[in-house]
């Protein structure tokens, strides 16, 4: 019993179900296999041809049915070269696994066009892609894996250069801040500097006029000075620059 897979399925209204393609034609998807004819008989190099015939890849026009049509093996040579069309060729064998067949055009004895290459690979029968298929499909995967590399390194780098941008203006603005506080504080520095420098030495008070006597501070002042002084525990750092302390002040009798 074949078993030729038909593209599509028949319809359930009664409509007959699409016709396979054309032999000659792209038919890459698909995959033929008989086992009820593997079953009865042996697969070798003189009836694998028979077996190939079951198929849809077989042209009923071509040179070799016509020659089995006279009783003449269909692959045999000698008349074969003597015909001009579309005729099938055993092209390699390696019993009882691999049979290849070609398909070619015949315009002379001499001259053959090969067009399509068909295999028998353990009982099942497939059309071999044509080698530009074949680079066609390569080079679009690589292509693809290509592209996809590009774009995951082109994502990364991106996403590097993010984080890296982001560091160095952090530190260019940890940087500035640092420069911009040295800066600051040398720049105040030297202002101190200088302004101590110009500052004078404050001048003694002057003396008290004569007959002036210093009046005796009341209780409620000496309890507030007495409070101000607790309070103050600790006295200030006196600048031996600018506070001369007190100025020595004339005693009169």
């Amino acid at each position: 019993m074949a078993a030729t897979p038909m593209p599509g399925n028949p319809n359930l209204d009664g409509n007959p179900p699409p016709l396979p393609p054309l032999p000659g034609t792209d038919m890459t998807g698909i995959c033929f296999r008989d086992q009820l004819w593997l079953n009865t008989y042996p697969l070798d190099r003189n009836l694998v041809f028979d077996y190939f015939a079951l198929s849809p890849f077989y042209d009923h026009t071509c040179n070799n049915e016509q020659l089995r049509m006279n009783s003449v093996h269909p692959l045999d040579l000698s008349h074969l070269s003597k015909m001009t069309g579309i005729e099938y060729m055993l092209y390699e064998v390696v019993e009882p696994n691999l049979f290849v067949i070609r398909m070619q055009k015949r315009d002379s004895p001499e001259k053959v066009t090969p067009m399509l290459t068909y295999y028998v690979l353990d009982g099942s029968i497939y059309q071999a892609p044509q080698l530009c298929s074949v680079f066609s499909a390569r080079i679009g995967r690589a292509l693809y894996y290509i592209q996809k590399g590009f774009s995951t390194a082109a994502s990364k780098l991106e996403k590097i250069g993010h984080d890296s941008e982001s560091d160095d203006a952090n530190d260019d603005a940890t940087a500035t801040k640092e420069t911009i506080d040295l800066r600051e504080l040398k720049r105040v520095d030297h202002i101190l500097a200088s302004l101590q420098r110009k500052l004078q030495p404050a001048p003694p008070p002057p003396p008290f006029p004569e007959g002036y006597t210093p009046s005796q501070p009341t209780e409620t002042e000496q309890g507030s000075e007495t409070q101000q002084g607790t309070e103050q525990q600790q006295p200030l750092p006196v600048d031996p620059i600018i506070d001369q302390g007190p100025a020595k002040r004339t005693k009169y009798d």
